[in-house]
Formats: C-alpha cells, sequence, structure tokens
C-alpha cells in the first residue's frame, strides 16, 4: 500500500495580528510561497484548533504564538504520532521538552551535513539555539548540520537541526530562520530609504545617489564573492534556493522515514531541467540598434525579451519584434536625471505609452531602468494593479555585484511589509544575474560559465541582461552573446521568454499531484500542451507501477511520472 502525506501549514491568524500589531513582519507566511513553488500540496491552517480537526501526518509551524495553548496542542499533535517541522521557534514546546532558547544569533553560516564534498556553506541571516535547560531533558535530540557566527570560519554556534522523538511524533526543528533568510536575500535586508554600503574595492559604488534594489543587498562583499580567472569578483551561491531546497529535502526524508510519500510537480515540463532567458533594455532607442540585435538573435536561434523605455522605436520595428516571436515588455523610467520620478502615475502613464506605442493590449513584464528602486512593495503594487504579471528589477547594477546578487535564480512570489499584512504580491519576480559583458565598466565572460553552472545546479532560471545600443555598438558584446548561447547549448538549457517563465510558473502552481493507496499517479488541472513531470519520493513499502529508476530530487530518491491534461 502507498501512503500519500496529508502536509498542513500552520499559519495562526492570532498570532499574526500580534505581530502586525507590533510593527514586526511575519516572515514564516513565505513557508507557503516555498512548498507552492516545489509543486507540494498542502492545507494551511488558520488556528492551532484546526490540527485536531484534520489527519495530517505532518504539520509545519510556519508563524504561531508562544503561549501555553499552542505548545499543549503541537505537542499532544506529536504524542499521537504526528510530524512538526518548525525554523527558530516553537521557545514553548521546548521547555516542555527540557530546552530553553539560547542567545539568539544574527548573520552565521551553516554546514549541512547533505552538502557535497567542495560545497560552500550556506550564508543566513537569522538563527535562534536551543541549549538544555537541566541535567535531564525529557528528549534526546538527533543533530545535524553546524551553524557558526558571522563568518564561515566563525565561532561555532550550535547545531542546524535537530530531531526529537516526542511520543510517537517528532519535532524537526531547524536552528536557522529560514524564512526570513530566504525573504531578506531575495528581497533586501529592509525597504529602500537611502544608499547603500559600496565595496571597499571600488568594483561595487552603489552609494551613487540612485536608490535601487542593489542598495539592500543581503550579501556580503568580502565573504560572498569570488574572482574569476580574469579577476571579476561575483557572488557565486544561490543561497535562497538552496535553503529552499534544504527545507524541502529534510520534509520528504521526514515523510519517507515514516513510509510514506509526498508527490511534487517537476520545475519544468518534461525534457526541460533548467532555462535561459535573455531581456534587453532598450536605452538610446535608435531603431539600428534594434534592427542589429534582431539580426543577431536571428543567428543564434534565441528569442527574447524586450523592456522598452519611452521614447522607444518606430512602429515598423515593433512589428518586426513581434514577428520574430520576441516578447515586448515595459521599462518603467524613475530616473531623475531623465526627467523621470517615482510614482504610480507616471508608472501607468509610461506603460499606457508603450502600449499604445507598440499596439499591444497587454504587456507581462516590466524592468526598471537602471533598477530603480524605493521602499518595499511599491512597485510590486502597481504591477498588479496594471495588469504587469511579472517583473525583473531585482539585479545587479554594477561591475562587482554581478551573480546570484539576490541568493535565487528561481521565479518566485514576493511577500509584502507587515504594513500590508506580509500578504504575497501577485508578481512574478525573476531577477537577472549580470549585463552586458565585456564592456569596461562591466563584467566580461569569464562569469559565464560559472553562472550556467550554478543555475544548472538548482534548475533554475539563468537570466542575461544585453542593451540594444551595445549590441550595435560593440562587437565584443555580440561576441559575448554568441559565446553565452553557445555554452548554454552545450549545457542543456533551453531558451525561454519571461513571458514563458511566467506563464508556466502559474500553471504549474494549480496543478495538484496525488497518489492513491494502489500507487496510481494522478494529476489535477486544466488541460494544455505540457508533459508535466510529477515526481513521487520513493518508499521501498509502495505498490503500484511507479517504475523502478529514480532521480534525485531535493536529495531524494523520486520515481518520475509524466501527465499530459
Amino acid at each position: 500500500m502507498t501512503k500519500m502525506a496529508n502536509v498542513a501549514v500552520l499559519n495562526d491568524r492570532k498570532a499574526i495580528t500580534k505581530l502586525h500589531a507590533y510593527g514586526l513582519n511575519a516572515f514564516g507566511l513565505y513557508a507557503c510561497e516555498v512548498l507552492s513553488h516545489a509543486g507540494i500540496t498542502y492545507t494551511e491552517l488558520a488556528s492551532v484548533d484546526e490540527i485536531a480537526e484534520g489527519a495530517y501526518d505532518v504539520v509545519i509551524a510556519a508563524v504561531c504564538g508562544e503561549d501555553e495553548r499552542t505548545a499543549a496542542a503541537l505537542t499532544a499533535y506529536m504524542e499521537r504520532g504526528g510530524i512538526v517541522v518548525n525554523c527558530a521557534g516553537l521557545n514553548k514546546v521546548g521547555a516542555k521538552l527540557g530546552y530553553a532558547k539560547d542567545e539568539e544569533v544574527g548573520v552565521g553560516y551553516a554546514y549541512l551535513d547533505e552538502a557535497e564534498d567542495g560545497d560552500a556553506p550556506l550564508r543566513f541571516l537569522a538563527a535562534v539555539p536551543w541549549r538544555q535547560a537541566g541535567p535531564e531533558p525529557k528528549a534526546s535530540p538527533t543533530a545535524s548540520g553546524r551553524i557558526v557566527r558571522e563568518r564561515p570560519d566563525g565561532q561555532a554556534a550550535a547545531p542546524a537541526l535537530q530531531s526529537f522523538r516526542v511520543g510517537n511524533g517528532s519535532l524537526l526543528r531547524w536552528t536557522v530562520d529560514i524564512w526570513s533568510t530566504i525573504v531578506k536575500l531575495q528581497q533586501g535586508l529592509g525597504p529602500v530609504l537611502e544608499d547603500g554600503v559600496p565595496a571597499e574595492d571600488g568594483t561595487g559604488a552603489v552609494n551613487d545617489g540612485i536608490l535601487k534594489a542593489d542598495d539592500l543587498a543581503a550579501v556580503d562583499w568580502r565573504l560572498d564573492r569570488l574572482t574569476t580567472e580574469t579577476g571579476m569578483p561575483y557572488f557565486p551561491y544561490p543561497y535562497a534556493d538552496l535553503w529552499r531546497e534544504a527545507f524541502v529535502g529534510t520534509l520528504l526524508r521526514a515523510i519517507v522515514d515514516r513510509g510514506m510519500t509526498l508527490p511534487f510537480v517537476a520545475y519544468y515540463p518534461d525534457g526541460v531541467s533548467h532555462v535561459l532567458m535573455m531581456s534587453h533594455d532598450s536605452d538610446g532607442n535608435k531603431d539600428e540598434y534594434a534592427v542589429k540585435t534582431l539580426e543577431l538573435l536571428a543567428e543564434v536561434g534565441l528569442k527574447t525579451t524586450w523592456c522598452m523605455l519611452e521614447p522607444g522605436y518606430g512602429k515598423p520595428v515593433y512589428e518586426r519584434v513581434k514577428a520574430a516571436g520576441h516578447e515586448l515588455a515595459f521599462h518603467y523610467n524613475a530616473l531623475d536625471s531623465q526627467k523621470g520620478f517615482w510614482a504610480e502615475p507616471e508608472f501607468a502613464r509610461q506603460l499606457q505609452w508603450l502600449k499604445d506605442a507598440a499596439d499591444i493590449a497587454e504587456v507581462t513584464s516590466n524592468k526598471n531602468h537602471y533598477t530603480r528602486f524605493e521602499g518595499w512593495g511599491e512597485l510590486f503594487e502597481w504591477c498588479e494593479r496594471y495588469g504587469i504579471a511579472a517583473d525583473q528589477t531585482r539585479g545587479p547594477s554594477k561591475k562587482g555585484n554581478v551573480g546570484m546578487l539576490f541568493g535565487t535564480c528561481h521565479p518566485y512570489f514576493p511577500i509584502a511589509w507587515s504594513t500590508d499584512g506580509n500578504r504575497m504580491y501577485d508578481v512574478l519576480e525573476m531577477s537577472f544575474l549580470t549585463q552586458d559583458l565585456e564592456l569596461s565598466t562591466l563584467s566580461d565572460n569569464s562569469v559565464i560559465r560559472p553562472f550556467l553552472e550554478q543555475v544548472k545546479r538548482v534548475s533554475g532560471v539563468a537570466h542575461f541582461l544585453y542593451h540594444q545600443v551595445h549590441i550595435f555598438n560593440h562587437e565584443a558584446v555580440r561576441d559575448s552573446i554568441r559565446k553565452l548561447v553557445r555554452e548554454a547549448r552545450q549545457l542543456g538549457f533551453e531558451f525561454w521568454t519571461g513571458k514563458k517563465v511566467n506563464d508556466w510558473e502559474r500553471y504549474r502552481r494549480t496543478l495538484r499531484a496525488a497518489v492513491a493507496e494502489d500507487g496510481t499517479v494522478s494529476l489535477e488541472g486544466s488541460s494544455s500542451s505540457y508533459d508535466v513531470v510529477v515526481y513521487i519520493p520513493a518508499n521501498p513499502g509502495a505498490t503500484g507501477d511507479l517504475g523502478s529508476g529514480t532521480e534525485k530530487r531535493f536529495g531524494v530518491s523520486c520515481h518520475k511520472k509524466v501527465i499530459r491534461l
């Protein structure tokens, strides 16, 4: 018999309301985004009382109160055989087990047991260790991995993950606050209100008097960069993506260890495992720039996303871009030096200009000119109101902060600040890695291979930006694109536009995979032309025709089923 685990996420509304009343963020809500992107089906619970009402095998305690009522309900659930998974919380539950909250750790690095030889430790931004509160605790945990303070060679602080046996069930507690770490890596340390801290070596002067997405990046200039063989500095590690993998892998292993499984929808359709995306910003706006770019893209066989800056091109150029299968997108200009400004009416006016100029009814994607960004979520709110489904603004503006500046190469939905209830914005963010390689003021081709290899490692989207003006003016930039496309093909990348990434990601999140007791795999959702991949973590006791071969996903051996609805 095959048993499919029933997973719930506890986002206690009383606890959330209390945090918001004091102006605090409930970034634990981001657990749902992590599961949704992983293709996992779950039920969201608004109260700890709902745990007893459903037959849940696993409860992810994402946001919950530190009170006796919550601790008692979770403990009783575990004693009955349930699995609870938590990140850096549940201190009241810890007290029942004979443990006390220890001194909190700010920035640090985690060495995980599942890491392969040569893997770098994972940067985190907050952790809450436990220490033994008495001579004889009620539960002795199994420890996995370790965290250190401040830097990769820092002082040891605590295990990364602890597993406690509680009655017939268990508690898996991450010391690291994975949720806030992912959010702040992807979206920044806080609202952008002033210039950021520049790199000491002069390669990242983000203090340029222009508020941008990279002003509050959560990575460290000294600790998180490497250099290529030509001396180009870059951020190599998709920390946020690796934390997602670590959490999901732990969840799946806990389920398999209990004799169950949990099917999930793959990141891409069958035959695709990683994607290359290229976008262009129309700075300069000369038709000949566009024509040269069209010629090059036809030569290399690439369809791309064209972010249009007012006043744009002539109408015949737009028709050629559309006829060639490229995506026309928006390039909002809020740069003061170009008479742009940061305001919703101006965003709306420029967007309407694009629709009129290019004769298009809908625009899927936006990228802000010069990566202009202010506050926390205003841009996403504007995108929502005016029908922009995807944003590409989060990327590097300097030579020295290219790469995984925001810890991710995956598309994701961002979360609002506490002032807007920490809701999820309905805007898919897809950050870019670098722009215009082989210009003297930016990086060179030596970053291409490491970027592609890291993106392939985590099955992400390698998003490169090249401006048409530089494609027109510099043979070295044109050759850079040729090299990028050649190497991407060698590494098995598929080439998608931003719109295709958005449309597929939104579609796959509507799908629900399931496994019946007889091992039959099913998929619920609307029909499409896609061959959808469902992975089923392998369980030796499972029945049904799942096949003999397996593939590793999230560090777990999985059967693969391809289904077309």
